[in-house]
């Protein structure tokens, strides 16, 4: 990815949806074609995204032609699966409180502090709790202080506070 914000979601049996990963700026994704013939995920763009798409016969060419280059390309596959699996274990321990707070941590910018919120039915899918809980969450950390309201679902985040929250068990 180039720039953008993507979702990957997967439908679970009984009709509901989680959100396993966020793709963002320089993220490597679809590569699992190369090893099973079905995406498993659905890919929803929630900002504006600019993709580079690479050709599956490109990428089995790069195994045969340049293997080095291949290697990189599998390296960042593999790092994108590991920071995945990361995130969920992040994302599902824990308090609701502390689970949105580190969600909202990992989404702000690191320079100015901002973060822009998806809707709340994505947050819950991304934590597995519900859209009022997380409505509840949010408004909460609005009324103590913890993000500051710039706009339609942009704060300015006190990652101080949030910290403390998100390490509360």
């Amino acid at each position: 990815m180039r720039s953008g914000v993507i979702k990957l979601t997967q439908y679970l049996p009984d009709g509901g949806q989680r959100i396993v990963r966020l793709l963002r700026t320089g993220d490597v994704a679809g590569l699992e074609v190369l090893v099973n013939p079905t995406y498993e995920h659905y890919a929803t763009v929630l900002r504006d995204a600019e993709l580079c798409q690479i050709p599956r016969d490109v990428v089995e060419r790069l195994n045969r032609e340049t293997p080095r280059l291949h290697n990189q390309l599998l390296n960042r596959w593999h790092t994108a699966v590991k920071q995945a699996d990361e995130w969920l274990t992040e994302l599902s321990t824990g308090s609701s409180k502390s689970r949105v707070a580190r969600l909202v941590i990992g989404l702000s910018d690191k320079v100015d502090n901002s973060c822009y919120l998806f809707s709340r039915e994505d947050l819950g899918a991304i934590l597995g709790v519900t859209t009022e809980t997380t409505s509840r969450i949010i408004a909460e950390f609005k009324r103590e202080g913890s993000l500051k309201d710039l706009g339609k679902n942009h704060f300015l985040a006190d990652l101080v506070r949030l910290q403390n929250i998100a390490n509360e068990n």
